[in-house]
């Protein structure tokens, strides 16, 4: 039979375990915050399912690279201009798919490329009258976009006007469903994003018939506040080049850009 400790030993030991167990509290540090990853409707790199849960290739890449990197990581999704607002509200975010441009390019650190990004101008393949294939020849034609996307930025450096030449939406699937309506003339999509939405409404591709390209010369990234640990940006980049490297990364893309 085991003897009992003596009650000096006994007291001793209890005293010494919460100060034990402070050093282990210690020794692990605090427990690091999440993430706030914030994005908007653009199917099919980020957009709500119909049970309200974030999907899309950004999405599920971002996923990826947070367990690579040990991050703990939330997700919201929510009307583009209220996405940049909170991203700018909310310390630790990280606001995406973002289009990597010069105006933009002191305002975030980033990670990426995310993925190519080539915006069209559509019209309906039914409107053969409809025969631009150049701004200057858009006349008392509107033009379809997402209010406040870098597409409606570079839209209006060329002179076009909010509420004249264009016509702005909360997000693409609106907007299609203003131009099948015959509210616009036109639309500037992300040629995946397109065929994506068509087959929403179980309409073929060939729908719509691009008249111009916009842009193709940029990509999507992911922008962190200038404030965030670099760190932790340094962290991510290298679980998003870790993802490229084993195949992982390839292996998502063809999931969706098929």
């Amino acid at each position: 039979m085991r003897r009992p400790l003596p009650a000096a030993v006994r007291r001793r030991s209890c005293l010494a375990l919460p100060a034990l167990l402070g050093t282990c509290l210690a020794l692990a540090g605090p427990a690091e915050l999440p993430l706030q990853g914030i994005t908007e409707n653009l199917p099919p790199l980020n957009y709500l399912d119909e049970q309200q849960v974030a999907q899309g290739f950004s999405v599920e890449l971002l996923r990826l690279m947070a367990a690579q990197a040990g991050v703990p990581l939330e997700l919201q999704v929510m009307p583009w201009q209220r996405a940049v607002q909170a991203a700018e509200a909310q310390g630790r975010s990280v606001l995406f798919s973002l289009t990597r441009t010069p105006e933009r390019e002191a305002l975030y650190q980033w990670v990426g490329p995310i993925a190519p990004r080539r915006i069209l101008i559509y019209r309906l393949a039914s409107r053969t009258d409809l025969a631009m294939t150049q701004f200057s020849e858009l006349g008392s034609a509107r033009i379809g976009v997402v209010r406040d996307s870098a597409a409606d930025r570079q839209l209006q450096a060329t002179g076009l006007k909010p509420g004249l030449q264009l016509e702005q939406g909360l997000d693409d699937a609106t907007n299609l469903r203003k131009l099948l309506a015959g509210r616009m003339e036109y639309i500037a999509l992300l040629d995946w994003a397109a065929a994506w939405n068509l087959r929403q409404l179980n309409l073929p591709y060939a729908t719509l018939q691009p008249v111009m390209e916009q842009d193709g010369a940029r990509s999507y990234f992911y922008g962190l506040r200038l404030d965030t640990d670099a760190t932790l940006v340094r962290r991510l980049q290298a679980a998003l080049d870790a993802l490229k490297r084993d195949g992982r990364y390839e292996r998502l893309r063809q999931r969706y850009f098929r």
